[in-house]
């Protein structure tokens, strides 16, 4: 079983720990992922595209061929979806220790142009589903008694700029809503925190960077004067995961460079 009680060797020890990250066949999800079975978590990837999600588990078993990987492929913002998932998945792997809420999308419009069909799908991707996975499974992790939930915030959980007026709404939530499990669930025995990443490159990124004026402005406004790396994300996120932070609760950590540190 993923969660057999072990011997904890370090206080970043994640082994005998189960895993769950969303949006995981890429990207910021899929470098969490790499980390989180690094530091000794069985990790289930998760996607919506069965046949991108299979392509990720193959390429995580290649990269780290001694961790324990599996997947399940549901669509995080379907209530059905993710409760009958979730079942499945503690029921064949075993209890989740930890919850990664990384699904999420962008799109990119002025704020009196935006679609409402387009507008509503950030908001459910990337604020819903973060409730409704974070909800299901903290029912049966206060069951047990313990339970880490990182939530993938942003810059954009305490910064706005033109054109991404969704997706800085439903961070902004997301960070409040960070602090609203923590302040539930915390007595439990659960650890709710937010992971909040700079500007990071990445497939859905790389438009931004390959723009020479926004590339200049990212870096200019960076301390670090640098873009971030995916891999950047993976010791906080495995610091997060850990025992290391069993007293930190209802934070949002910033890995982003400096930028929100600056004016």
């Amino acid at each position: 079983m993923a969660n057999e009680e072990h011997t904890v060797t370090s206080p970043f020890d994640l082994s005998g720990r189960l895993a769950l990250v969303t949006g995981s066949s890429r990207g910021i999800g899929s470098a969490i992922a790499d980390g989180l079975a690094r530091g000794g978590a069985a990790v289930i990837l998760n996607g919506q595209d069965e046949s991108r999600l299979a392509h990720a588990l193959e390429s995580a078993r290649r990269r780290i061929p001694g961790a324990a990987w599996h997947s399940c492929a549901f669509d995080v913002t379907d209530e059905a979806a993710v409760n009958d998932a979730i079942a499945r998945c503690e029921s064949t792997i075993g209890p989740i220790d930890i919850l990664v809420n990384n699904a999420g999308i962008q799109v990119r419009a002025p704020l009196t142009d935006i679609a409402l069909e387009n507008w509503r799908s950030v908001i459910d991707t990337d604020l819903t589903s973060a409730f409704l996975v974070g909800r299901t499974l903290a029912r049966q992790m206060i069951k047990r008694g313990r339970g880490k939930i990182i939530n993938v915030c942003s810059v954009q959980s305490e910064l706005a700029r033109p054109g991404i007026a969704a997706y800085t709404a439903a961070k902004g939530g997301l960070r409040n809503l960070t602090r609203a499990m923590a302040a539930e669930w915390s007595h439990a025995g659960l650890q709710v925190n937010g992971l909040a990443p700079g500007y990071i490159l990445t497939d859905m990124t790389r438009p931004l960077a390959e723009d020479p004026e926004f590339d200049a402005w990212v870096r200019s406004r960076t301390p670090a004067r640098r873009w971030g790396r995916a891999e950047d994300l993976a010791g906080t996120a495995v610091w997060l995961a850990s025992p290391a932070s069993d007293f930190v609760t209802g934070q949002v950590i910033y890995v982003d460079g400096g930028m929100t540190a600056v004016v």
